[in-house]
């Protein structure tokens, strides 16, 4: 598998401000012990206590294996590798090299035979879905595996040299070794970059690097980095981890802090310089401008990524009905809405909330919330701001993973300048905090997931579902119903314009025209916004999607779940019976979800 790319941080959508409130104007290892007894209806069960032993033995040999791949990834994933029987490990940003990849794609063959040599009856319910989810996510990496030169490390939001100051940033020191790791991590930084390079330089030979405007986006972003290198804030935010860790004298803390200050110097600094000058040398090198389709097999790929990242099985066109039959909806709802109260949408644009500080906002959410949600178990949290040199390029908000066995302490980061009276301010913090991403998180470790499960990747459901309750907290905010409806509905429409333009840019060849006419449809007439969604949707194929297919398969669960359920069914049951499941394909979810929920009531 590719452990090479960072996926512990978990974003709020980057929505242009000047298309939003405008489109309604116009219109351990011992698996889910919870668990352990449902019977499942659609399997035959055989359930034989050698198997069980021996597939627990297979997942967690994978676990092992991989988990060590990307010190970064076992940092972020376990706090105590000793507990798992991980001892000895090579600290290592992970390679990039076809040899590495070509050892990988074995690997992948390796554990999909490993799987289809387990008799599946004779596995107990959390295993039978296991080894769906891992046969599901094996498969569809192997399937890419050919089309890798059309991957992309480096991306606005998403790319390597944003994610990975952040994630140094939150690197926790529980112990001496945390903190030689980190500097060894660091020390690694400018090689793993030069991989990087290499591999941007493969792309380019091949036709298919990234486009000019998308070229100097990261230009822009790696310079913005190394400004006030002297002041830099992985100099304070390493200081303050060093003076809280016990255990070191003042003299191994004073050392620690000027090695720090050299690899930053000697390595993260000049990585970021050297890949600024790469990137400069093959401005000029990309041959296309627009979406995916445009290249040769970009169409192809396209597919694989959807699937990828939304975790949705519908082809292209069946999603795109689903997302355009979703906006008919809501925009015929908040024409109902404004007709019965002329004002309704005024009222919404002037709606303001009592500044409030971040601790306070979730402490709220985390009480009104519990009408719908189950109560979390306790955990604490830090609300951190977004540095000024990378603020103009990350997600305006987003929310770093907590290890699988410590999951009482949890990070969000903010944008120091959100008006803490704006309504997004709100529900930006429900999305990244309760009952979003954060609460997903503790709830889905709280039911006892297999470690495996926490290495893969299914932004669909974490986007989904922290979308599917940001538009929710509108009603928590003690704002009128009406206002909040009408808010919730703008939100769902506007995001739906989104979705229907990364389809049309990536799978129907849509150029920069063809996206301002369909967005002057919806009273939209911003050239300079449009052109910059143009760019933000090129640049980062169906990040969008995962946030508005992800939602649109959990309000189908939904609704199936209370027809299959008329008698007995409540939301509170829903949520815990999906965050009992966890990320997976949405198939996977809709197969296990009425054995999951029968459970629970």
């Amino acid at each position: 598998m590719n452990q090479n790319r960072y996926s512990k941080i978990f974003t709020k959508k980057k929505v242009a401000s000047s298309a939003v409130c405008v489109v309604l104007a116009v219109s351990l290892f011992a698996g889910c012990a919870h668990f352990e007894s449902i019977e499942y209806s659609q399997e035959i069960s055989e359930e034989n206590p050698e198997t069980i032993e021996a597939f627990d033995q297979f997942i967690n040999d994978i676990f092992e294996t991989e988990v060590t791949e990307n010190t970064i990834n076992l940092h972020f994933t376990i706090s105590d590798p000793e507990k798992y029987g991980i001892t000895d490990y090579p600290v290592t940003l992970g390679d990039l090299s076809n040899d590495a990849m070509s050892d990988s794609n074995a690997r992948l063959e390796n554990y999909l035979s490993g799987l289809s040599s387990f008799s599946y009856t004779e596995l107990t319910l959390n295993q039978q879905l296991t080894y769906d989810i891992l046969e599901n996510y094996f498969q569809l990496q192997l399937d890419m595996a050919d089309m890798y030169l059309y991957d992309e490390l480096l991306r606005p939001s998403t790319g390597v040299q944003a994610q990975l100051p952040i994630l140094y940033e939150e690197y926790s020191f529980n112990s001496k070794k945390d903190v030689e790791d980190y500097l060894k991590l660091l020390a690694l930084t400018d090689e793993y970059f030069d991989q990087i390079i290499s591999f941007e330089k493969e792309k380019a030979d091949a036709g298919l690097f990234m486009s000019d405007f998308a070229c100097q986006n990261i230009i822009d972003q790696c310079n913005a980095f190394i400004v006030d290198s002297d002041n830099h804030y992985l100099i304070e935010t390493f200081n303050t981890r060093i003076d809280k860790l016990t255990g070191l004298t003042q003299s191994e803390k004073d050392h620690y802090r000027l090695q720090n200050e050299k690899m930053l110097r000697e390595h993260i600094f000049p990585a970021y310089e050297n890949l600024a000058a790469a990137l400069t040398d093959l401005l000029g090198s990309g041959t296309n401008e627009n979406g995916l389709c445009y290249f040769p097999e970009g169409k192809q790929y396209y597919e694989y990524l959807l699937a990828y990242n939304t975790g949705a099985a519908e082809s292209v066109k069946t999603l795109e009905n689903m997302i355009s039959n979703e906006r008919v909806k809501v925009l015929q709802e908040s024409s109902d809405l404004t007709t019965e109260n002329p004002e309704l949408w005024e009222l919404a644009s002037e709606a303001t909330l009592t500044p409030t500080d971040s601790a306070t906002t979730l402490n709220h959410l985390k009480e009104v919330m519990l009408d719908d949600f189950p109560a979390p178990p306790e955990t604490s949290y830090t609300v951190n701001y977004i540095d000024d040199c990378v603020a103009d390029y990350l997600a305006p908000a987003f929310y770093v993973i907590a290890p699988i066995d410590d999951y009482s302490h949890n990070s969000i980061y903010i944008n120091e300048t959100t008006d803490t009276t704006n309504i997004s301010y709100f529900t930006t913090l429900a999305h990244e905090g309760f009952p979003g991403h954060l609460y997903q998180t503790v709830m889905t470790y709280e039911s006892g997931i297999e470690p495996v499960r926490s290495i893969l990747n299914y932004s669909g459901f974490v986007e989904g579902w922290a979308t599917y309750v940001e538009f929710q907290s509108y009603h928590y905010a003690g704002l009128d119903d009406d206002v909040a409806t009408i808010l919730e509905l703008n939100q769902d429409a506007t995001l739906s314009l989104y979705a229907s333009t990364d389809i049309g840019i990536h799978y129907e060849g849509w150029t920069l025209e063809d996206t301002k006419k369909f967005w002057n449809n919806y009273g939209i007439t911003n050239d300079d916004a449009i052109e910059s969604i143009f760019e933000l949707i090129v640049e980062e194929p169906t990040h969008y999607l995962k946030y508005y297919i992800g939602f649109l398969k959990f309000e189908e669960l939904k609704k199936e779940t209370s027809l299959k359920n008329i008698k007995n069914y409540n939301d509170k049951s829903f949520h815990q019976a999906v965050l009992s499941i966890g990320p997976a394909p949405f198939d996977i979810v809709d197969k296990y979800l009425p054995a999951y929920y029968e459970y629970i009531e």
